[in-house]
């Protein structure tokens, strides 16, 4: 594989509600959306459309929803060969979400929860380009970051809320970190310039920083740059940063400048938030683009 995707595997439950709901509160849903979710699957099938070969470290449970799940993966021509199952039920997350696209979300673990690197796991990395790390927990990221040729690291809140100091290893070993405007702050303490700063003077090769609606920035020891977001009526924001990660990432690998990387990235998201769902990442046929 080119690149392999390590992190969540789950079934998303995505309802379109006019308001989120309040204590002893009551809405009616608008839409209702049931896809394969969690970030690593979002990523992986959304490079897949754009044509890398890619493939999934991830874990599902022995139920109906896991094999959807892996159903799912094959029509999109993701690897499988590390999708194991195992006796918990499948992960689940229940996101609602707004008419300007704002998400809450509640998740189930299940079988996530029971995810141990294994030895043919590590293989699978070894024999990779790239390892995209994303929604998975400390002590998995810091053994598979051991292992890779080139790490991408996607930390979200909950593994950005350890600080940087108890994730140092895993940042000195960063080749590419993918972080939103929130996440910098929650993980540094400091503003997005600073908290980059900070970031690169640990070691990570490059901070790339996701800004909604103001667009994305990208920080190395060398410059700094910028790509504003594309102008386009916001849906669903599930999957976005996702979509733009498998964007930078197919761009990078075909060795695009960094400028045109971070375009690129803003075109992929921009039309997953048209959509409803994580799983609208554009197939590269249907990108006025060339890679």
């Amino acid at each position: 594989m080119e690149v392999v995707g390590l992190g969540a595997c789950n079934i998303d439950f995505i309802k379109k509600v006019p308001r989120f709901v309040r204590p002893d509160d009551e809405v009616d849903i608008k839409e209702l959306y049931l896809s394969t979710g969690g970030s690593a699957s979002n990523f992986t099938i959304g490079l897949s459309r754009l044509n890398i070969d890619t493939g999934i470290i991830a874990r599902t449970g022995n139920d109906y929803f896991g094999r959807l799940a892996l159903k799912e993966f094959i029509k999109e021509g993701v690897d499988t060969k590390r999708l194991c199952r195992t006796n918990e039920k499948t992960g689940m997350t229940f996101i609602a979400v707004e008419p300007d696209g704002e998400r809450s979300m509640y998740t189930y673990i299940g079988a996530n929860k029971k995810f141990k690197l294994e030895k043919e796991d590590i293989e699978y990395i070894k024999n990779s380009k790239i390892l995209h790390v994303t929604q998975m927990y400390k002590k998995v990221v810091s053994e598979a970051s051991k292992h890779t040729n080139f790490l991408s690291f996607n930390p979200g809140p909950i593994l950005s809320s350890f600080k940087t100091k108890k994730l140092e290893k895993i940042i000195k070993r960063t080749d590419i970190l993918f972080l939103n405007k929130k996440e910098i702050n929650i993980l540094t303490g400091a503003n997005i310039k600073k908290g980059a700063s900070l970031l690169l003077d640990l070691g990570v090769g490059m901070v790339v920083v996701t800004c909604g609606g103001n667009g994305a920035n990208l920080y190395n020891q060398n410059t700094t740059i910028h790509s504003p977001a594309r102008k386009v009526k916001v849906y669903d924001t599930t999957g976005a940063g996702d979509s733009f990660a498998a964007g930078f990432i197919a761009a990078y690998l075909k060795g695009k400048e960094l400028l045109e990387c971070l375009d690129f990235a803003n075109i992929v998201a921009s039309y997953c938030v048209q959509k409803f769902g994580p799983l609208n990442t554009p197939l590269l046929s249907e990108i006025n683009y060339k890679l």
